[in-house]
């Protein structure tokens, strides 16, 4: 009979476990501030406000320094590299500033996609190499847990028997290294919304993927119970021209989810996948309130649905801080709502209804 050593003393799984249900606890999701310098710049640009390391800080000091209101609704903010480094006006890390109101630091730690050789476009993401002395440093730091992200295409011929396999063993591989070294691993396969694929398409192929997956979770013995799952919500492709309800998006991810994640997976925090602010929210609340059986936390983790509007309300100035984190206050307190599907709508403010959607998106 195959046997192996567990990688994770009783003591390790106890911490795993806890902080994973802590972050997916009733009523709170997480702030995906993970943006890569470039990215977060692509977003300056559109306020007008140069991509300098002090505005970079400045935009980060606002999201955290909401105050304790935050934390009533976010329960884990992913981090950038560049801002574990940075601290606040007041010289406190920026990490302390989160523990200190009672949230999660978390870090993104992939290297981002490269081509994955011998397919028509297809990606895997790089980062393994020194991993391991990463996340040492960074659970020392105070980070509780990680970000991995890897990217799927829907086509005529993708994704491929290779792109799932080798896409699904960089998770696991990641989420053992993690797990060893106390964090807990999310783990991000991500179908993009690339495409004029159908909502029945999405929802195969979504499907599909998870199940490579949790295989390869499991022949790398990793601790279900101190992982996350951050999933694509199973949406119609951007180009589709049929449209598809909240109700109908609802139903087609619950159950995929349902098919292919084990009971054991505490909580599930769904990426937006460039819907808009309101849309994300919307359908957020629907997969709560769908009538079908599920024994996960179904939560969000939003970087764009979070943040769009308030770098709107920001624009760079010091003036419009404050307004600029009601705005962030206002968008978790829906989310919130919404991820136990006690969301009854909002005004239908033109930002928030502006699509987020980008081609081949890259963080």
């Amino acid at each position: 009979m195959p046997r192996f050593v567990p990688a994770l003393d009783p003591e390790r799984q106890k911490e795993l476990k806890s902080n994973a249900e802590l972050i997916c606890a009733p009523g709170k999701g997480i702030l995906a501030a993970d943006e890569s310098t470039g990215t977060v710049g692509k977003r300056f640009e559109a306020i007008g406000v140069e991509n300098s390391e002090e505005n970079r800080r400045k935009y980060r000091q606002l999201l955290f320094t909401a105050g304790p209101p935050l934390a009533e609704h976010i329960s884990g903010v992913i981090l950038f590299d560049e801002t574990t480094k940075q601290n606040a006006d007041d010289n406190t890390s920026f990490l302390d500033v989160l523990k200190k109101i009672g949230i999660l630091p978390g870090i993104k730690v992939d290297k981002g996609v490269v081509n994955l050789a011998g397919t028509d476009g297809e990606v895997t993401t790089q980062g393994l190499d020194g991993l391991d002395a990463r996340c040492k440093e960074y659970y020392a730091k105070g980070c509780r847990f990680a970000k991995w992200r890897c990217v799927l295409k829907i086509s005529d011929y993708n994704p491929t028997n290779l792109a799932m396999l080798e896409n699904a063993n960089v998770l696991a591989r990641y989420a053992s290294i993690c797990q060893v070294n106390g964090l807990v691993p999310i783990v991000e396969p991500e179908v993009l919304p690339d495409g004029d694929h159908d909502l029945e398409t999405a929802q195969r192929v979504t499907e599909e993927v998870l199940a490579y997956v949790y295989k390869a979770l499991a022949d790398h013995h990793v601790y279900l119970e101190g992982t996350l799952l951050k999933p694509n919500m199973v949406t119609a492709g951007q180009s589709c021209s049929k449209k598809y309800s909240p109700e109908d998006v609802a139903t087609a991810t619950v159950k995929a989810l349902l098919r292919r994640v084990p009971a054991a997976v505490p909580g599930i925090t769904f990426l937006s996948g460039g819907q808009s602010e309101i849309d994300a929210t919307i359908n957020l609340n629907a997969i709560n309130r769908v009538n079908i059986k599920r024994p996960w936390s179904l939560t969000f983790s939003y970087g764009r649905a979070l943040q769009a509007s308030v770098l709107g309300a920001w624009a760079g100035k010091d003036a419009n801080i404050e307004d600029a984190q009601r705005t962030l206050l206002m968008r978790a307190r829906y989310n919130g709502l919404a991820s136990m599907g006690k969301y009854e709508g909002e005004s239908t403010e033109k930002d928030g209804q502006k699509s987020l959607f980008v081609k081949d998106h890259a963080y």
